[in-house]
């Protein structure tokens, strides 16, 4: 796919803990020869960032070469911290998979709650709440770190199909399954936050009306999202891409093996079969959290988890790359902000993506700039 439009099983544990002596490694060794670690104890030093969709560990040096050049980070089940992305989309099998699958063996971990990490969690889970502009799930800071945990990781994370398009082989970590190690957090020190840039955003939204924030219980955002494809996005470029995207919803108690969850979105999840059938041999599940998103942030997040699981599940073309399929979920969030109204619109870490003061010769640029740097410097997925 090379479409760039417009804008149940636990995991099973050993019984033993995690205690075995750290291996010192870089993130980019990891990146480079996922599977040399597989079950390690690891100690890395690095660059925690908590984005939209996006809770990883790069390396300082900030780049290793790779189209998925970071570590998914996750907490031990049950862990009940603050940091972390605001939503996922995690992938696992159905109970009528075409593939075979074989639940992996780990052993547990204990994480190790100190000053330290209270001090980590902490600076990963403030959001920067002084611009008026819509910045979705924005945190103030990334973190520099020692983290040491248990290496996950697989041969080769990309989705495999078989002849007639069904999905018959995947594994991976963190959103969309994409990223091929994950490391799952020990403890942490040498903790060192480092506050990123909204001045521009800030300044570009100074002055708006603040955004629509209601009340949850008042809100439904699949109703809204559905008025907005059948309304405002029905007549642009991307509208036909827009109702496949809010479709794969489905209707209200429809079972098709797509699933939206409101729940803790920072710790390990469940990596064996479900125990549900779906159209397509495969689950998806949608993992949000209500404290992040709220109101229209709620709404670009819908359709951008809805455009990874159309994307996903067109079978007529062949499987894009992670910085397609990213590219594609953000253009696609965009066009729901623009067409509803919002004036500025901006990313984790500062990437504005969207002002309604732009010119018309500056906009397809300027958003482009805004998701590819996003992409490329936020959450290290390269082309």
């Amino acid at each position: 796919m090379k479409r760039l439009f417009f804008l149940a099983l636990l995991a099973v544990a050993s019984v033993s803990t995690i205690h075995a002596q750290a291996v010192d490694a870089n993130v980019c060794d990891i990146v480079k020869k996922p599977h040399d670690f597989n079950g390690k104890t690891v100690r890395l030093k690095g660059i925690v960032f908590a984005g939209f969709d996006s809770f990883i560990i790069k390396d300082p040096s900030g780049d290793c070469g790779f189209p998925v050049d970071a570590i998914w980070l996750d907490y031990p089940a049950g862990t009940k911290a603050k940091a972390g992305p605001a939503a996922v989309l995690h992938i696992q099998p159905a109970h009528n998979y075409a593939g075979s699958y074989q639940a992996p063996t780990r052993a547990a971990v204990v994480l190790d709650k100190s000053k330290d990490f209270k001090a980590f969690d902490s600076a990963l889970a403030q959001y920067h709440n002084k611009g008026i502009g819509l910045c979705l799930a924005c945190t103030r800071s990334q973190v520099a770190a020692t983290l040491v945990g248990r290496l996950d990781s697989v041969a080769d994370a990309s989705i495999k199909r078989d002849a007639a398009g069904k999905i018959t082989d995947f594994g991976g970590f963190g959103n969309n399954n994409m990223y091929a190690a994950r490391l799952v957090l020990q403890s942490v020190s040498e903790v060192a936050p480092k506050e990123l840039d909204y001045t521009a955003s800030d300044a570009a939204s100074k002055g708006d009306a603040p955004a629509f924030n209601p009340a949850p219980e008042l809100y439904d955002p699949m109703d809204t999202a559905n008025k907005i494809v059948t309304g405002p996005l029905a007549t642009t470029p991307a509208g036909e891409q827009a109702k496949k995207a809010i479709g794969v919803f489905g209707k209200r108690g429809e079972k098709n093996g797509v699933t939206v969850v409101y729940n803790s979105v920072n710790e390990v999840k469940e990596e064996g079969p479900g125990k549900v059938d779906s159209p397509d041999g495969v689950l998806f599940t949608v993992h949000m959290n209500q404290d992040r998103l709220q109101g229209p942030a709620m709404i670009r997040a819908l359709f951008h988890m809805g455009e990874h699981i159309a994307d996903l599940r067109n079978t007529s073309v062949d499987q894009a790359p992670p910085f397609v399929l990213e590219y594609n979920a953000w253009s696609m969030a965009i066009s729901s902000g623009v067409v509803s109204g919002d004036k500025v619109l901006t990313l984790p870490g500062g990437y504005m993506v969207w002002d309604l003061k732009w010119t018309d010769a500056e906009r397809q640029s300027k958003m482009d700039g805004g998701v590819t740097g996003y992409l490329n410097k936020g959450v290290a997925i390269n082309r």
